[in-house]
């Protein structure tokens, strides 16, 4: 049971008496209003009487919650199997906040439970669409490369994508300009490459490289790549030698299956890689330093730092932002317009809240290494449930990172306004926060 869950459970004995009298005395359920309401010296947990105004919505009727089963406690027993350890995993699942209802498709997956392809050199492991229905626009990719582990040279159909985790990498691609990049990337540098853009990937000692690729097509899977030792194998020998101009003998021993990863001696200093290759200035860059880029919002409850197009223009068809939160701080309240939001959990725990229409909403957990999706204009908020500093990636599929904070807008509109419709005093909104903040700080 986590720190709410077990807040909730001790009001709810300590004022069960004055909770069962409210009930009786209206004949009603407790519901999502009951919950918000309350005397400036209450808890958001405590009970508090019906508001005048009369309770419209679904939050409302049917009512729904643990809180209303106060009068009725076995409603609330799970009696069948169960895993004590996923329950643990998902304390707001098990036990949402009062404010949940109805049902949406799940937004979490993880690849820690996704099956390793494991071979000599490093392994990978994805969630795509298949597996994880709701995530349309972006598919994930974890690989591992050893120190001198090759992802052997290949492109995709789609873009592709990637931060790295943990160690080092050295990077190659060839441009739509035919110019040649080769660089050395590690913890917390992206690099982005267009659809059809040839490339390799490898470890670097000694941890060699963990990193994630994002494509920007849910359906995208490390097993569709186009590979080259598949196109050699597949290519007529006279065509092989026409093409290369040398004689048919010399490829009698190419391989006749995939590479996909393999093992590799570390290569040499980066600027010998960079002369063989005929790097040259004038190239677009393809890798970004995100962890080191100034950040978009900071306070003292985190910071945002962003990477689209106008920082980094090779990343055509990809937006991001790295969040960093404290404990107790929070990602604001807010949504996306242009893109649904492909999450990544590094670090830290935490838990969202998804609203949409209807109404619905529905709040779950993320850790290290889960895969969390927002659809477009879905409002959310993402919470540092933890002791640690939470940090998580949003992808979008969008030459531009956007998004539409909630106080921002309720802070620029006439007072009165906000006010009638939230049944609250005008002086109120004067300590809303103006601007987005991106963090809300812990107070």
């Amino acid at each position: 049971m986590n720190q709410y869950s077990r807040t909730m459970s001790s009001d709810f004995k300590t004022h069960a008496p004055t909770v069962r009298t409210i009930v009786r005395q209206h004949v009603t359920s407790w519901s999502a209003r009951d919950r918000l309401e309350g005397e400036p010296h209450m808890s958001s947990t405590e009970a508090a009487p019906n508001h005048e105004t009369p309770a419209l919505g679904n939050p409302d009727l049917p009512p729904e919650g643990a809180i209303n089963t106060i009068d009725h406690p076995q409603s609330t027993r799970m009696t069948g199997p169960r895993n004590p350890a996923i329950d643990s995993q998902f304390p707001n699942q098990i036990d949402p906040p009062a404010t949940d209802v109805s049902t949406q498709p799940f937004f979490w997956s993880s690849f820690n439970i996704s099956s390793r392809r494991i071979q000599a050199g490093g392994w990978a492991r994805e969630v795509t669409k298949q597996d994880f229905a709701i995530s349309e626009e972006i598919a994930g990719v974890n690989m591992y490369l050893e120190p001198g582990g090759i992802r052997e040279l290949h492109w995709h159909q789609t873009a592709e994508w990637a931060v790295m985790t943990r160690g080092k990498c050295r990077v190659t691609t060839l441009g739509r300009n035919g110019l040649p990049s080769v660089e050395d990337v590690e913890e917390g540098d992206l690099w982005f490459f267009p659809a059809g853009t040839p490339h390799s990937l490898q470890g670097l000692g000694p941890d060699g490289a963990e990193f994630v690729l994002a494509f920007d097509n849910g359906d995208q899977s490390e097993s569709n790549t186009l590979l080259l030792t598949e196109w050699f194998a597949h290519t007529p020998p006279e065509v092989l030698a026409k093409n290369f101009g040398v004689a048919q003998e010399v490829f009698k021993d190419i391989p006749l299956h995939n590479l996909w990863i393999f093992p590799g001696d570390e290569p040499g200093p980066l600027a010998e890689d960079q002369d063989a290759a005929g790097v040259a200035w004038g190239s677009e860059p393809v890798i970004f330093r995100l962890s080191r880029s100034k950040p978009l919002y900071e306070n003292s409850g985190g910071r945002i730092q962003i990477a689209d197009s106008t920082n980094f223009p090779a990343s055509g068809t990809v937006a991001a932002a790295l969040v960093t939160i404290e404990p107790g701080s929070m990602r604001e309240l807010h949504w996306h317009p242009n893109a649904d939001e492909w999450q990544y959990y590094l670090r830290g725990s935490a838990r969202m809240t998804v609203f949409n229409n209807g109404p619905h909403a529905n709040t779950t957990d993320f850790r290290a290494g889960d895969v969390g999706v927002v659809r477009k204009n879905y409002g959310h908020y993402v919470e540092n449930t933890g002791d640690d500093v939470l940090q998580f990636l949003e992808v979008f599929r969008a030459d531009r990172y956007e998004e539409v904070s909630l106080a921002n807008w309720l802070s620029h509109l006439p007072p009165s306004l906000v006010a009638k419709h939230l049944n609250l005093d005008e002086s109120t909104l004067e300590s809303f926060p103006r601007n987005t903040q991106g963090i809300t700080p812990l107070r």
